[in-house]
């Protein structure tokens, strides 16, 4: 007879359950009992079914993995492998993942949370603010290390390169996420406040489980998306994906990248924008100069017809038509003139005594100077004076 000490029995009990392949990788489906989180994180718990029950340990970091923890009474299902307790030589659970045993427990939870926020008026439209069209500084709240902070820095370094881009760093999963992101959130408001201030935020995460997604529906991140000050851009998991925060933030994108490209405009875009502005306002100045030329011409014509010059030019006309027609007007009253100064000169000609001397008459005056008209003026001896054309001699009456 080979009896075994305890220690040498324990060891062998936990060399069979090692060899098993089945307790190595197992999944567990059992009602939660005798929750308690220990002062070094890890949790203690059994889970329980009809007609058995099994001890759990799910230590701190996977705990902290965790984007949902279970109540008591909670119906789940629980990852891990079954291992030997030597101390106190039971078999136990060590459990890394747990889940609701149907997801329609969380989306209850979901359902409830949307409704009782959508009442808070935290969903309303019009509490939302407009994103700014051309941001100069955007900050993002995601994880440092993650593919979602790659793909935003690669679409907004594509999209707008003259943004400047402030990382807030956070857990985007497990039980700790909704404080840090709430923390994230409320460190990107400061920073706008008293550093410099950012045009939007950025809140983002990549696809996963609704697990995965759950710190995202905390009614802590949801308050803390509705209290920024700065627009908030969500942009959680999927396209399909929908969270808490995404109701409650300004925008909801369905993608990381369609954040970032929500976010800002596209360069090519602004660049064709820019061309077509400049291609209207190039037309609409050719329109106006063509426009504003034919107006001047139109003036230039008027000014034209009232310039001074042109007045000047009408009257001048007009004076050297007045003074033609004046030359004329006297041409004719001295024609006029001349004639009856010629015929009164003909008339006056044809009464001088002078004429009719020169025709062979003459003038015969006495010695007082009376003209002699008839024989009976005179008797023989007078002498008498003969006015001819010639000249005056002087004769005697002889009978």
């Amino acid at each position: 007879m080979n009896p075994l000490t305890i220690s040498a029995l324990t060891t062998h009990i936990v060399s069979l359950f090692e060899r098993d392949e089945t307790l190595r990788d197992v999944w567990v489906t059992g009602e939660v009992s005798s929750w308690k989180r220990a002062a070094s994180g890890h949790i203690y718990f059994s889970l329980k079914d009809s007609s058995a029950t099994i001890n759990a340990v799910m230590w701190r970091g996977s705990a902290q993995a965790q984007a949902w923890l279970p109540r008591a009474g909670d119906q789940v299902l629980a990852h891990g492998y079954v291992g030997v307790y030597p101390e106190r030589g039971a078999y136990q659970l060590y459990v890394n993942q747990v889940r609701p045993a149907g997801r329609g427990q969380l989306y209850a939870q979901f359902e409830a949370l949307k409704r009782r926020l959508a009442e808070a008026g935290l969903f309303d439209e019009e509490r939302k603010r407009p994103i700014p069209a051309q941001p100069r500084r955007i900050g993002v709240v995601t994880s440092a290390d993650a593919a979602a902070l790659r793909d935003i820095l690669r679409v907004l370094s594509q999209r707008w390169p003259l943004v400047d881009v402030v990382v807030f760093p956070t857990l985007v999963q497990g039980s700790e996420a909704p404080g840090q992101i709430e923390g994230a959130l409320a460190t990107a408001n400061y920073y706008d406040a008293a550093v410099e201030p950012l045009d939007v935020i950025i809140l983002a995460r990549g696809g996963g489980s609704i697990e995965d997604l759950w710190a995202f529906n905390d009614e802590r991140v949801a308050q803390a998306v509705a209290d920024s000050v700065v627009p908030v851009i969500c942009g959680v998991g999927h396209e399909t994906d929908f969270t808490i925060a995404d109701f409650v933030a300004d925008l909801r994108a369905s993608t990381p990248s369609a954040a970032a490209a929500a976010a800002v405009p596209d360069r090519a875009e602004a660049a064709e924008g820019l061309a077509a502005a400049r291609r209207w306002l190039a037309s609409q100045a050719q329109a106006r100069l063509e426009a504003e030329r034919v107006r001047l011409g139109q003036l230039l014509q008027r000014l034209e017809r009232t310039h001074p010059q042109r007045r000047l030019d009408l009257q001048r006309q007009r004076l050297d038509e007045r003074q033609a027609r004046l030359h004329r007007t006297m041409d004719r009253l001295l024609e006029r003139e001349s004639a009856s100064v010629l015929a009164a000169r003909q008339r006056l000609d044809a009464l001088n005594p002078t004429g009719v001397l020169s025709r062979g008459y003459s003038i015969v005056r006495n010695e007082a100077g009376q003209v002699i008209t008839a024989p009976d003026q005179v008797a023989p001896g007078d002498p008498l004076r003969v006015h001819a054309a010639g000249g005056e001699y002087g004769v005697t009456v002889e009978r």
